[in-house]
């Protein structure tokens, strides 16, 4: 599975921005698919993640009631609306596949993603 986030860019605070991730290969309609974000200086910071069929999903405290996940499996398409942007949202945004799992596709830890696709640039300015 190849990974391509993008639709990052300059926003200001309080607007709103979709990320996309665009996936490659038949493995992404069975897997969960994360984003996550580094800012500056920062470790990876978990964002949310949803399930394969997109019925369920799960976001970080620090977002929750901002943002939205979803995916089309038919397009091999994930998204991440933000909406209410702050300027602490500033980071580099990536979205990863978690593809061999047991038990709940739920996971905040980067290392149990299978998959990552290189990250596009959030700017909030304030």
């Amino acid at each position: 599975v190849q990974l391509q986030a993008s639709g990052g860019g300059l926003v200001q605070a309080g607007g709103s921005l979709r990320l996309s991730c665009a996936a490659s290969g038949c493995i992404f309609s069975s897997a969960a698919v994360g984003w996550f974000r580094q800012a500056p200086g920062k470790e990876r910071e978990f964002v949310g993640v949803i399930s394969w069929s997109g019925g369920s999903t799960y976001l970080a405290d620090s977002v929750k009631g901002r943002f939205t996940i979803s995916r089309d499996n038919a397009k091999n398409m994930g998204y991440l609306q933000m909406n209410s942007l702050k300027p602490e949202d500033t980071a580099v945004y990536y979205c990863a596949a978690r593809a061999y799992y047991s038990g709940t596709y739920y996971s905040s830890h980067p290392a149990e993603y299978d998959y990552w696709g290189q990250g596009t640039l959030v700017t909030v300015s304030s």
